[in-house]
């Protein structure tokens, strides 16, 4: 296993002070860039496994924060916090631009060679970061078919890669719909990919605490889902020596 290094980031963003987890890669190069965002019970050991995944494939990976430290994992206290973030684009662009911060003072982070991946929430938050123009190679989402303001999906510049379990009431037929019709409208190169049988949060392993009804892990799904975001990186955004 390639030798990795992690080191827990403090910043702020959307008046908290946001905790992050970096990982870097094995050597002393400059690698592409990779955002990690969370589901809205935010920034748990599963986002920061995967970043130090991502480190172990040659990338500097930041797991960002959502809630300032905090795990909310009571569904009640997880809604009240996500659905003002949801309906609020500039509150999502602001927690992603402050986390791109981070990536912009980490000297072996390549930011002409940055992506975005992210769950639930966190991928709304990537998607915003698109929206609003960003100079992304690649974004990535599971389980966060948001639909923006009209007009400025045209801004996204990059591969957009969508994950759904068909199973999910969450993100129903309707959601999907619209989201393949504004992705489609303005000419963005998308994928979305229907996961057979999956519940929100498929991608999630089980947790200990009370879920919203219609979430659950599915493990196979999990595995294809993050193959397919690994692909994507491979294809938009190589690591090169």
């Amino acid at each position: 296993m390639t030798t990795i290094t992690t080191r827990t980031v403090p910043y702020p963003a959307d008046s908290l002070t946001m905790v992050g987890h970096l990982a870097l890669p094995a050597g002393a190069g400059r690698r592409p860039a990779v955002l990690v965002g969370p589901e809205g019970v935010g920034l748990s050991d599963v986002e920061r496994r995967r970043a130090e995944a991502l480190a172990e494939l040659g990338y500097v990976a930041l797991a960002f924060d959502l809630h300032g430290g905090r795990s909310l994992q009571d569904p009640d206290d997880m809604l009240a916090r996500c659905l003002p973030l949801l309906a609020d684009p500039e509150r999502l662009r602001g927690i992603g631009h402050a986390a791109l911060d981070v990536l912009r003072t980490e000297p072996r982070a390549d930011l002409d060679r940055t992506a975005a991946v992210g769950y639930g929430t966190g991928g709304a938050v990537a998607l915003e970061l698109g929206r609003d123009g960003v100079d992304l190679r690649a974004i990535a989402t599971v389980n966060a078919l948001t639909t923006g303001r009209p007009g400025e999906t045209a801004r996204i510049r990059c591969p957009v890669w969508a994950g759904v379990g068909s199973a999910d009431p969450i993100v129903p037929p309707a959601q999907r719909d619209a989201f393949t019709a504004e992705m489609e409208a303005a000419g963005v190169d998308w994928r979305l990919v229907v996961y057979g049988g999956a519940l929100h949060a498929f991608h999630h392993p089980p947790v200990g605490h009370t879920v919203r009804p219609g979430v659950g892990h599915h493990p196979r799904h999990a595995q294809r889902a993050w193959r397919d975001v690994v692909a994507l990186l491979a294809e938009c955004l190589p690591v090169t020596e």
